[in-house]
């Protein structure tokens, strides 16, 4: 039962982990994205330099946290 417990926890930190990077990596590309971009009173248009890999890490970050609420609810 302990060795479980460990395992789980471990299991749990990995995924916090992994979630925390692509998280940090997606405020990057934000960032980056936004950087170009200047208040003014003409119209801009934007286009996305990193529009895939964005997408793919939202989608990412939304998977490993509705697998972190899981692992927590079960717990309760």
């Amino acid at each position: 039962m302990e060795k479980e417990l460990l395992k789980v926890m471990s299991n749990r930190m990995e995924i916090l982990a992994e979630y925390r990077q692509a998280n940090t990596q997606l405020a990057t590309l934000k960032e980056r994205e936004a950087v170009g971009i200047h208040s003014g009173t003409e119209t801009v248009k934007i286009e996305p330099r990193y529009g895939e890999e964005m997408t793919y890490l939202t989608n990412k970050c939304a998977q490993l946290d509705m697998i972190l609420e899981a692992m927590a609810a079960s717990e309760d």
